[in-house]
């Protein structure tokens, strides 16, 4: 049992406090005539009978008790009842190749990445979401769930070196994608592949293809400034930063490669999104998420309270009712 307003309940103790006062200063004295003689007494009890005064006054009392249980919205039990959710199913693949720590895009491209999905999760309605990390290989890092406080915080804690295989291996990334759905349905199911587009496969524009056979929609987001930029390296024993070289000792600058996400998203019967300083922002995805079909994901119960004030407050209408139509006057006495 609980109440919708407990606060209430302080003028039901303070109706019992005063009931306490009256009752005791009721029993110190039989009637507010402390000196009137015994004849007066009489008459003006003549017509009143004292023991019916009493119920009337107790129903009376318990009325106004029961107008502030009410008053206070009691709530008893619990009712059922089915809930249904309607939504996507949205599987996020994020690279977390060490390009992606290339700090063209600010503060890094993983750093831009993270936030503007954080952003997104936090939108999102009714529908479930996983996470994906890929590098040289592809891990399903997050299954589909529908608690984003605990996708969020999955997500906080990926960084570039949670897959130790580098490369970029978006073709496995798809791989893991289409596995990663319970059910076989021909829509309502989507991939959100994050990356700077450094495919090391060269599989991902077929394996694109079959995703759309399975109901598989593939979008693409380029991470990345079209100069490009370095790509950071942290030593593991200090502090110190450098930045990747190739085999001869030259700075290697990390571009990101538009043409081949945008063939992906093609295939995929997607569209093609860029995360850089000043470009496409995660309420650009949203927008484009929120314009497609809704699928009912799940129905379920769920119990609560349910209000019973109805029944209290009734009582106390017939006990007020009662209180004021019953007769003070003896049963057995005429005027």
């Amino acid at each position: 049992m609980a109440f919708r307003y407990s606060w209430v309940l302080i003028f039901l103790a303070l109706q019992v406090i005063l009931l306490l006062i009256w009752k005791l200063k009721e029993k110190g004295s039989n009637t507010v005539f402390k000196n009137a003689s015994a004849s007066v007494l009489q008459s003006l009890e003549f017509n009143l009978d004292n023991s019916r005064i009493q119920w009337r006054n107790r129903m009376i009392s318990i009325a106004l008790l029961f107008l502030a249980i009410a008053a206070a919205g009691p709530k008893i039990g619990t009712r059922v009842r089915p809930v249904e959710r309607k939504g996507i199913d949205l599987v996020i693949a994020l690279d977390t190749s060490t390009s992606m720590d290339a700090e063209d895009v600010k503060p890094s491209r993983l750093a831009k990445s993270k936030f503007e999905l954080g952003q997104l999760i936090r939108k999102l309605k009714g529908d479930r979401v996983a996470i994906i990390v890929f590098a040289g290989t592809s891990h399903l890092y997050l299954p589909l769930t529908t608690d984003y406080e605990a996708a969020i915080l999955f997500l906080n804690e990926i960084d570039t070196k949670i897959i130790p295989t580098q490369g970029t291996a978006i073709s496995s990334a798809i791989q893991s994608a289409m596995t990663a759905f319970t059910e076989e349905k021909d829509k309502y199911k989507i991939m959100l592949l994050v990356t700077d587009g450094e495919d090391h496969e060269g599989q991902a524009i077929e394996l694109a293809y079959q995703a759309v056979k399975s109901g598989l929609e593939i979008h693409t987001v380029g991470v990345g400034s079209e100069v490009g930029g370095l790509i950071l390296v942290r030593s593991e024993n200090s502090d110190q930063m450098e930045y990747k070289r190739d085999l001869d000792g030259k700075l290697i600058t990390s571009t990101i490669n538009e043409k081949i996400l945008r063939d992906i998203a093609n295939a995929g019967q997607g569209k093609f999104f860029w995360f850089d300083n000043n470009r496409d922002t995660h309420l650009d995805i949203a927008e484009t998420i929120d314009d497609m079909d809704k699928k009912t994901i799940s129905t379920h119960v769920y119990s609560e309270y349910e209000d019973r004030y109805q029944p209290v407050a009734f009582l106390a209408m017939l006990l007020l009712i009662a209180g004021f139509v019953i007769p003070t006057r003896p049963a057995n006495r005429d005027i």
